[in-house]
């Protein structure tokens, strides 16, 4: 007689992650002891999951919900007491409209690009305030929460911003390193997110350009290579440095930053024409509006 097959995860474990649920939230202060067992015993009587009777009763929020669900799932954010800038989307809104295109972005790059050996990727504009840093940092999110170990460099060595988006403090990153004057302790964890690096760009230099320019910046590509899945550069616009030519260049590839009514289609197609003529292959574009 032919036995009946019982399934992989049985109805123990489900409720185990339903108890847990229930901790957690009475841990965050979102459930008090008694209102956890109301919601358990409506649980029983109608045979929901936790979160769909705390919801039904008026007891939490489906945000409060979204926010342990991530936490049993590995899927790192900020509630809002984190230290980011709002505007570090992915961080705190990561089941928003506007994260689910990044995260469409994100799916287009993996299938496009980040396949077999090719792990770097500049991100670029033809102006400055086009929104390049943000988009890189929010990008940079997004990959780390696949569980992919993700490096964000900041390139731009003539205005930063990544150190200030990540409340980095100021010391040594790519222009010292570059430079000869440090290794990679530059190189930092960020808060909250496990699988995100940071590489920022460091000491105020008066030679961006030949820095970026050295044989070291070559050694370094090929270094970071060979410790993480996904690496990143934020560059400076197109408009007021020629260093990202050569970030690009030694990426291999670059997405283009197009801000809504303000980047010119002419200066766009200049810009993408450079690129190609240095060897960069264009991945795509992203339209950004605000």
């Amino acid at each position: 007689m032919n036995k009946p097959v019982s399934p992989l995860f049985g109805s123990a474990m489900g409720s185990r992650k339903d108890g847990n649920m229930g901790r957690m939230l009475v841990e965050q202060g979102k459930l008090t002891l008694e209102q956890a067992e109301r919601v358990r015993r409506l649980q029983q009587e109608q045979g929901l999951r936790f979160g769909e009777a705390a919801l039904q009763l008026g007891l939490v929020s489906e945000l409060d919900i979204q926010q342990v669900l991530s936490r049993q799932f590995g899927y790192p954010y900020q509630d809002s007491a984190g230290n980011y800038p709002e505007a570090l989307v992915a961080a705190y809104q990561p089941f928003s409209a506007e994260v689910e295109m990044l995260r469409s972005v994100r799916s287009q790059l993996m299938l496009r690009w980040f396949t077999g050996t090719r792990k770097t990727l500049a991100i670029a504009s033809v102006n400055a305030g086009d929104g390049t840093s943000l988009l890189t940092a929010n990008l940079a999110i997004v990959f780390s929460q696949l569980g992919l170990q993700t490096l964000l460099v900041d390139a731009n060595l003539r205005k930063p911003r990544q150190h200030r988006i990540f409340n980095l403090a100021a010391g040594h990153g790519l222009a010292d390193v570059l430079a000869g004057r440090s290794g990679l302790e530059p190189l930092a964890v960020a808060e909250s997110f496990a699988d995100l690096s940071l590489l920022p760009a460091g000491a105020s230099v008066p030679n961006p350009q030949e820095l970026i320019n050295r044989s070291s910046f070559n050694a370094l590509n090929q270094t970071l290579r060979s410790r993480f899945d996904v690496i990143l550069y934020d560059t400076p616009a197109c408009s007021s440095a020629a260093d990202v030519l050569t970030i690009a260049a030694r990426a291999g590839g670059v997405l283009l930053v197009v801000r809504k009514d303000h980047t010119r289609t002419a200066d766009l197609g200049a810009f993408s024409d450079q690129l190609r003529r240095s060897g960069t292959e264009v991945v795509g574009s992203v339209l950004v509006s605000f």
